[in-house]
């Protein structure tokens, strides 16, 4: 019998645990008003959102605004990596009807588009990694699985260095082949932890389909996770996009940033990569889409007639007032920190969410999905007076494709960092490259001096 949380001991908070926590909360609390006296970058952005400047990249650039008379305007968003438009990379693959994810993560590596030959012999490299250790998924994905596939994910990752004679050296030809192993392992990590949770704790059937030599990342994802290995070229296709689209979005996001910190340290890379499946997984970065999904789910009972907009916009309206769903007054999905006018991911995904809605007979929630697109900006501006420009984000529709993918809720976020593994490789070894001082940002202490109190003489 399974033991519950509550018999839990290890889970259990005590009413001593309860009376520590209002002690330590009632003592951590900073006065905001310091915060602004001693101009605080809280987040690591000034009073305009905008990201203070840490570091330089050549990998990928995120364009947002333009200056206008000298003065800084916000503009549809763009995005590059190594110099090249997205839409062009994404274009270009799908012109020649073939797979970009491996493509895209060359380029993020090398800083130039690959040949047809180089092209080849790369993804063929990849293809030779795609293989675990002896006895690994027996030993240590099978034996302790658990609902949080990014938990396991990481777990993995830091086992692996267990298995690798190199794991501290920090060269470049080592660290390079580090990632490149690591970034063809992650989709049968993150799959086959998925099959045990749902074999374990869910009482179905356990499939451990092993990785298919020549399939592109996104082909073995589907391979491995569907029971009959079966999917269509368009899922694939789709899928595909979707890794190209978020394996890489410039050095300043949490997961990427964590990179950078963690590596100037002069870590090892499994520790580095098991720190920013760390930060990648909260539902602020990473696990974003989940609550979108969760989200548009809640929406769809509450409200009776999806194509009425007075209805939909007074849902919205309760959301912000944190009258309804998790109550955190968000609106998941929309806003992002850098982009306000247009998310340029959201573009892309968008023209192949109409295709796969269609092939899925999914079209009248994906018309519930572009109404709350076109209606939360509005909702948002008229309740919080943001005028300078909201837009859905990539999280908007990434987790719709992902349902109509048929993935399930817990591979999500693994997903993801299955494709930032290519932006992650690329500024660990730009890191390493020009390493300098370890990252260190400074704290100002505002709490007042104090005289000792010897402890029988406490109060």
């Amino acid at each position: 019998m399974k033991m519950t949380l509550k018999q839990n001991p290890y889970s259990a908070i005590t009413p001593e645990i309860l009376d520590l926590s209002e002690i330590c909360t009632q003592n951590g609390r900073i006065d905001p008003a310091l915060y602004a006296k001693y101009d605080v970058k809280r987040g690591l952005r000034d009073l305009n959102g905008k990201g203070v400047l840490t570091g330089l990249t050549e990998i990928s650039e995120i364009i947002s605004s333009k200056t206008v008379d000298g003065v800084s305007q916000p503009c549809e968003g763009k995005l590059y990596f190594r110099g090249y438009d997205i839409e062009d990379l994404i274009q270009g693959c799908m012109q020649d009807h073939r797979f970009g994810f491996e493509e895209v993560f060359y380029l993020l590596l090398f800083g130039k588009l690959p040949t047809s030959e180089q092209l080849s012999s790369f993804a063929g490299l990849l293809s030779s990694y795609r293989t675990l250790p002896t006895n690994f998924v027996r030993d240590i994905i099978l034996k302790a699985p658990t609902a949080d596939m990014m938990n396991t994910l990481a777990r993995a990752v830091l086992t692996l260095y267990g298995y690798d004679d190199h794991a501290t050296d920090t060269s470049i030809p080592n660290v390079l082949r580090q990632c490149l192993q690591l970034t063809s392992l992650f989709p049968l990590l993150a799959v086959y932890a998925y099959h045990a949770f749902n074999h374990y704790e869910l009482g179905q059937s356990l499939i451990i389909h092993p990785p298919v030599e020549g399939y592109s990342t996104a082909q073995n994802i589907l391979h491995c996770l569907r029971p009959d290995s079966s999917f269509t070229e368009l899922e694939a296709h789709v899928l595909d996009i979707a890794l190209m689209l978020h394996a890489e979005h410039g050095g300043g996001n949490n997961s990427t940033f964590t990179m950078h910190v963690v590596t100037s340290s002069g870590t090892d890379t499994y520790s580095a990569v098991a720190a920013s499946l760390a930060s990648l997984k909260g539902p602020k970065h990473g696990g974003a889409n989940i609550m979108v999904v969760r989200m548009l789910e809640d929406l769809k009972v509450q409200v009776h007639d999806w194509t009425d907009e007075e209805e939909i916009s007074a849902y919205l309206l309760r959301l912000l007032r944190k009258e309804g769903f998790d109550r955190s007054g968000l609106i998941y999905g929309m806003g992002h920190a850098v982009y306000s006018l247009s998310d340029p991911r959201v573009k892309i995904l968008e023209s192949f969410v109409d295709r796969l809605s269609a092939a899925k007979g999914r079209q009248e929630e994906y018309a519930l999905y572009a109404r709350v697109a076109r209606l939360a900006p509005q909702v948002i501006a008229r309740e919080r007076r943001i005028y300078k420009g909201v837009s859905p984000n990539v999280d908007f529709y990434s987790g719709f494709v992902y349902s109509m993918l048929d993935l399930p809720l817990e591979l999500y976020t693994p997903i993801f960092a299955i494709a930032r593994m290519a932006g992650w490789s690329a500024h660990r070894i730009e890191e390493l490259i020009n390493q300098g001082k370890i990252i260190r940002p400074a704290y100002m202490n505002v709490s007042p001096r104090a005289e000792y109190v010897p402890l029988d003489a406490r109060s």
